[in-house]
């Protein structure tokens, strides 16, 4: 697992609000030997699942239940569980943890299989999102995201920083401090690298940022404004806006920088770019119209085709990454708001009762969106379902908390059954 930096301890508190029509009632057991651990592991499984809006914990009242015997699963059944996670967390002789768990189908007594994790300390964390990723597919069967990275940006005083952490905000590290802005993060497909928008040489300029290394590339700082880069599905190409031939312009560079390429001819400000999961298609903000709105255009330039038509202000658009949903970002009655397009039959849904949404990113399975939003005064950042009957609060202990980016899928730990 990659260190980035000085670890922003207890950054954030997951709370879950709301309750989706149809959840899966589970029980996760105390793992066996977890409190001799830094990580409660099952406590981090439990959180994991409750998220993703797709189960209803089951109360497991302190049963502390490893991986080896076959736990009763008539009295599981009489608790109202559906299926049952055990494990045990053990440490090795090396100093690493040896992590198992299996997975229960309480209704039919099967064993649904497990898996062991030999981690060190720093990874124990990652080994529990691993096992809730596990339980996710196998019980719903899509794959879970709980190991992936979100990205996000942070101000206090007169100082911002750029954070990596895991998909429920916990273990948090920093990748970036400056006394200027840093705007608009956005992970590579691979995962490895960050585009961001820098101020520090007091304009906007765009870089990228190998995360493991932290080495960074300036890839536009032409004259005017560069901004907005947004990573092509095979990540050898940025869009961008460049302000350089005048107005606010969509153009492609080479993810190694170089000279870009024109994408948009119009007298209006286009930017926002987002490319769809199959490259062929740019998605973007344009006030071509006389207000911002969305528009589509071919990824190789050419006409654009209008995409939003409900409200006279609608920005940042995000593509989910199985190319169904539109998320982005609506005014009404001066409230800004997360709104979702069903781009196959054009229906449009409100998710939210917050009034200043902004940075909607979907997760890499396509079922839950990070946000930015304001509660109380205070910035935060939100996880929600598509029908937002079920919202997460990621809730920040320092400073403002702004421009979330959900990472792609990360190669697996290496697994022993």
């Amino acid at each position: 697992m990659v260190t980035l930096g000085v670890s922003a301890q207890a950054q954030f508190r997951v709370e879950v609000s709301g309750v989706g029509l149809t959840q899966v009632p589970i029980a996760v057991a105390s793992f066996r030997g977890q409190d001799g651990a830094p990580q409660k592991i099952s406590a981090i499984v439990q959180a994991d699942l409750e998220r993703s809006g797709q189960f209803r914990v089951v109360e497991a009242a302190g049963a502390a239940l490893d991986e080896q015997a076959r736990p009763e699963l008539t009295l599981w059944r009489q608790k109202g569980a559906d299926s049952l996670v055990t494990g045990s967390v053990s440490r090795l002789a090396d100093g690493r943890f040896d992590v198992r768990f299996r997975l229960w189908d309480v209704v039919r007594g099967q064993d649904l299989g497990g898996h062991s994790f030999a981690v060190t300390q720093s990874d124990l964390r990652l080994s529990a999102h691993r096992i809730a990723d596990f339980v996710y597919e196998k019980l719903t069967g899509d794959k879970g995201v709980f190991s992936t990275r979100i990205a996000y940006v942070t101000k206090t005083a007169n100082r911002y920083q750029l954070w990596v952490a895991d998909a429920d905000g916990e273990n948090a590290q920093s990748a970036l401090t400056s006394p200027e802005p840093i705007i608009s993060p956005a992970w590579s497909p691979d995962g490895g690298r960050l585009a961001y928008v820098s101020f520090e040489s007091r304009k906007p300029v765009v870089y990228t940022h190998d995360v493991a290394s932290g080495k960074r590339r300036l890839i536009a700082n032409f004259r005017g404004s560069n901004s907005a880069p947004a990573w092509s599905p095979d990540g050898r190409t940025l869009a961008v806006t460049l302000s350089r031939a005048g107005g606010s312009q969509l153009f492609t560079i080479n993810a190694l920088g170089g000279e870009p390429q024109r994408l948009s001819q119009s007298s209006s400000i286009d930017t926002e770019p987002v490319y769809t999961p199959d490259g062929k298609n740019i998605y973007f903000v344009s006030d071509r119209g006389g207000t911002p709105q969305i528009y589509k255009m071919p990824s190789s330039g050419g006409d654009a085709e209008r995409v939003t038509f409900t409200g006279s202000y609608n920005i940042s658009p995000a593509i989910s990454p199985d190319g169904r949903w539109l998320a982005y970002i609506s005014r009404i009655s001066g409230a800004f708001k997360l709104h979702i397009m069903d781009l196959a039959g054009g229906a449009v849904t409100g998710i939210t009762d917050t009034s200043a949404d902004e940075s909607p990113s979907f997760a890499p399975n396509s079922r839950l969106l990070i946000y930015a939003t304001q509660q109380q005064g205070r910035e935060s950042l939100m996880t929600t379902t598509l029908d937002g009957k079920v919202k997460a609060r990621l809730n920040g202990q320092n400073g403002n908390i702004r421009e979330p980016d959900w990472g792609p899928f990360q190669k697996h730990l290496s697994l022993k059954e």
